[in-house]
């Protein structure tokens, strides 16, 4: 299985990984691969911009350091948002949504809304 961390689980793996459910940990150790997207850092540099999130020094050499793979954001993604039904219009979700499903992967994330939404791209993180 390969997996995506939503953006708050990035986190979490880089810093609270106690935060993470021990299923989800399971399913990390054996994953046969890990990204992280773009969609991502940019919306925790955002978040940091606005005063919402405090990231640690050297947060990027941690990513890099952490063995997760980088998923950029590509033509077909971006072309892909509207094929996302979401209750809410937030845009990083619905990229990550994007990405999971073209890429095949499963998305790792504590999001109530997106695990009703497509449970079947879904793993909840806190399990």
């Amino acid at each position: 299985m390969r997996l995506l961390l939503d953006t708050h689980v990035m986190l979490w793996a880089l810093q609270e990984y106690s935060s993470l459910g021990v299923g989800a940990r399971l399913q990390m150790k054996h994953a046969d691969g890990i990204y992280v997207s773009a969609a991502s850092v940019w919306e925790a540099r955002i978040k940091v911009s606005k005063g919402k999130l405090t990231l640690p020094d050297g947060f990027m050499a941690a990513v890099a350091a952490s063995g997760f793979s980088e998923l950029p954001v590509n033509w077909e993604a971006a072309d892909g948002l509207d094929t996302v039904e979401l209750p809410h219009n937030d845009p990083f979700d619905r990229m990550l949504m994007v990405q999971a499903e073209q890429e095949h992967l499963i998305l790792v994330t504590a999001d109530e809304v997106l695990l009703q939404a497509y449970p079947e791209l879904c793993l909840d993180a806190r399990e």
